[in-house]
């Protein structure tokens, strides 16, 4: 049992289930827009995911503490490694101009990580910035990159998406922000330390409103979307509701972050 439980430890760790999260939104972004599966854009954001995510979370960790890294981080790295040799592989099978897009996502990504301006911190400790950039970046990946791939007409329906896209990682975040509240640093000034618990829970429920009626102005509209998109907002409302400084660590970097995975199961089965 603990061994079982320590594998699914490293499994949410080393980045493969939220990487899932984006797979499943590129998936979601190809049936939306009736694009063929794309194995190339879907693996590389999934691996992409992989190296990004355990750059961000345990670059620091492992400049400052070389010789203190334990065996589970070693193997991360290596995970990490492999993927980032998987996403060379799937980036060169790309067009050229989805290349370049994931070139800029990879200059965000970095930004966010990385000091690149004098005495500053990276943008990650930029106050109140975390969550915009964060959520650029899945809009990005999840949404532009398969678009543009396909040379699919950036109109309409795609400013429609690029909206519900953000709207809904920014909720998801919320719901990380407000667990991490008792722990995360006053100067970043994340929603509810600027806001606070309660408005910040009202803020994520009105969202949810433009993200799910913001489907009915799709030119490409889909009646049956509707009903997986409102069990989608019930769900993420519950989580939103629920969610505060006591919940395990599992409430967010699981069961949150399956939200995506869900929305696209639903999409598949239904």
């Amino acid at each position: 049992m603990i061994r079982i439980q320590a594998l699914f430890d490293f499994y949410l760790k080393s980045s493969i289930h939220v990487a899932l999260s984006v797979y499943a939104l590129v998936r979601m972004t190809q049936f939306m827009f009736e694009i063929p599966y794309d194995e190339p854009i879907a693996f590389f954001a999934f691996f992409g995911t992989i190296v990004g995510y355990n750059f961000v979370k345990y670059d620091a960790l492992a400049r400052t503490q070389k010789r203190m890294m334990r065996n589970e981080l070693k193997i991360i790295a290596v995970l990490s490694f492999f993927s980032f040799l998987a996403v060379g592989f799937f980036f060169f099978q790309l067009q050229l101009v989805t290349q370049t897009v994931a070139v800029g996502v990879l200059i965000l990504t970095l930004l966010y990580t990385l000091p690149f301006f004098p005495n500053r911190k990276n943008a990650r400790n930029w106050a109140g910035v975390k969550i915009y950039i964060v959520s650029l970046c899945w809009v990005g990946v999840t949404l532009m990159l398969p678009l543009v791939d396909a040379h699919q007409d950036l109109g309409w329906d795609f400013l429609i998406k690029c909206i519900q896209r953000f709207i809904l990682v920014f909720d998801l975040i919320l719901v990380f922000e407000i667990i991490d509240l008792a722990n995360d640093d006053p100067h970043l000034k994340t929603v509810p330390q600027q806001i606070g618990l309660k408005r910040t829970k009202l803020l994520g429920l009105g969202l949810l409103l433009p993200f799910y009626f913001l489907e009915f102005f799709k030119n490409n509209f889909i009646e049956k979307q509707l009903v997986v998109n409102l069990i989608l907002v019930i769900v993420l409302s519950l989580f939103l509701v629920f969610s505060n400084e006591k919940r395990s660590k599992y409430y967010t970097s699981f069961w949150v972050e399956s939200i995506p995975i869900l929305w696209w199961l639903m999409v598949v089965f239904l």
